[in-house]
């Protein structure tokens, strides 16, 4: 056990101090903040619009940091013999796979807080046509990560701390409490004199995607025991975009009797399951959290079986 935790904890931060895993977490929770900020003509559907899209940020930001966090923690490993390193100890081939996903879990678990956190504010911030740029919630959340860097920028210069790592968990803090000061001490009123708030429907939502992200983290993981980055990529963008279309493509022909479309629409995850956005939008979604639980278990199962088969695939892996 203490050899997991090792693993897992060293892998944990092996990606954290990854410059491009910074950059993604700073830029798409900027990003998420920049969507509220412009003038939308949605025809009252601006919070709407603006809700969807933050939304789609943090799942593609995820989808690119579980595939390259991935890579860096496992292919590269293979490629330069650290793992090789590693396998000489008494560490077996499973138990190290296994570490490297908590650790990769826990990353990606830290990129969807601090989008998530984003989310959230943008979800405070969107105005209609009538309303006006909440320009004192941009300064604060511009402000926390402004502190984030020159925190880090001073442990690293005097105290001759990594630089990335301590940015990263900085923004966690410091990003938390700017939204904490936005929500509770700044006001956004609405075209209709009412005061804007939080569209705490999207915590669920948030979640889900985390689920998602975990299950890509899986794939992405079992294919970075064969291939490297760019095909893991690809991969994983496959798996992605026709298990978006998985309803079209296999669940009408399954629902028809189809054996082969009922098979592949086992196989392949059903990403519409963990997407809320349409049903935020409608206003059928609250606080649907038995919906939650339901949805650990299918990704628990759907990540258990892409662990499975990389671990095949690693067994048989040759690391000389």
């Amino acid at each position: 056990m203490r050899q997991f935790v090792t693993i897992a904890t060293n892998a944990f931060m092996e990606l954290v101090r990854q410059p491009v895993f910074l950059l993604l977490m700073t830029s798409s929770a900027v990003f998420e903040i920049f969507l509220a900020t412009p003038y939308y003509f949605a025809f009252g559907d601006e919070p709407k619009l603006v809700e969807n899209s933050v939304l789609a940020v943090m799942l593609l930001s995820g989808l690119f940091g579980a595939v390259l966090s991935a890579s860096s923690s496992l292919a590269r490993e293979i490629r330069t013999g650290t793992a090789l390193a590693v396998l000489s100890k008494p560490v077996g081939r499973a138990q190290f796979l296994l570490a490297k996903f908590a650790g990769l879990a826990a990353a990606l678990t830290v990129l969807t807080y601090v989008n998530m956190i984003g989310v959230l504010l943008a979800s405070r911030m969107a105005f209609d046509a009538y309303g006006k740029t909440d320009l004192p919630a941009i300064a604060i959340f511009g402000g926390g990560i402004l502190l984030a860097y020159a925190l880090a920028g001073f442990s690293n210069f005097f105290l001759r701390r990594p630089f990335v790592s301590d940015a990263v968990f900085a923004m966690l803090i410091f990003t938390t409490l700017a939204a904490f000061c936005v929500f509770q001490f700044t006001r956004q009123m609405e075209s209709a004199g009412t005061v804007a708030v939080v569209n705490w429907n999207l915590l669920p939502a948030g979640i889900l995607i985390l689920f998602a992200l975990w299950i890509l983290a899986a794939i992405a993981l079992a294919c970075s025991t064969r291939f490297d980055t760019i095909a893991t990529l690809a991969i994983c963008s496959a798996v992605f975009l026709v298990g978006l279309m998985s309803d079209y493509f296999f669940g009408k022909p399954a629902a028809h009797g189809s054996w082969w479309a009922s098979t592949l629409y086992s196989i392949i995850p059903n990403w519409q399951l963990f997407w809320l956005a349409d049903a935020i939008e409608t206003g059928k979604s609250t606080f649907h959290w038995d919906y939650v639980a339901k949805t650990l278990g299918y990704a628990a199962c759907y990540v258990g079986a892409a662990l499975a088969i990389g671990t095949l695939l690693f067994e048989e892996r040759e690391l000389s």
